[in-house]
């Protein structure tokens, strides 16, 4: 990882943000440079991590996985080896989008996408439920998507 960016990475960063299908011609216009530096730019940025994939933001009430639940799961038995497993475990689930280790009452907390309330409980019954250790889990479902950001905020002034 670089130890800094220069104002050309970041502006190179938010037009990506912005748009993540540009030439690299169409991103060296827009951020002031040659097309070939661009691509040196750019090449640099993936290969030291900093752009970590190129993706496509789809909607989820569109692809009807609208239902988005919180759950803030607290383990009864910490160790190095619990966390590990329960780690594992949740990086091999597709329903859980995100997950952080957290400081306060909960040790993880999940962000997980379902269809449907019936799918929820069916994730807790077949996978929470059936870890080889207790936890605590309290569920949280969003009722209305307020804000849904996934752009640093790279840009002076940000």
């Amino acid at each position: 990882m670089p130890a800094s960016l220069s104002e050309i990475d970041i502006k190179i960063l938010v037009a990506l943000q912005e748009d993540s299908r540009l030439t690299v011609q169409e991103l060296a216009d827009r951020v002031g440079t040659s097309p070939s530096s661009c691509w040196r730019r750019l090449r640099s940025l993936e290969e030291t991590g900093v752009i970590r994939r190129y993706t496509a933001l789809v909607d989820p009430k569109a692809a009807s996985v609208g239902e988005c639940v919180f759950a803030h799961v607290t383990l009864d038995h910490h160790s190095a080896e619990t966390a590990a497993v329960f780690i594992d475990a949740v990086r091999k689930r597709p329903e859980v989008l995100e997950c952080y280790a957290v400081s306060g009452d909960a040790d993880y907390l999940l962000r997980v996408a379902v269809r449907a309330i019936a799918d929820y409980n069916r994730f807790l019954e077949e996978f929470v439920f059936q870890l080889p250790f207790q936890v605590r889990i309290r569920s949280n479902f969003a009722l209305k998507e307020i804000k849904f950001e996934t752009a640093l905020p790279l840009a002076a002034g940000a």
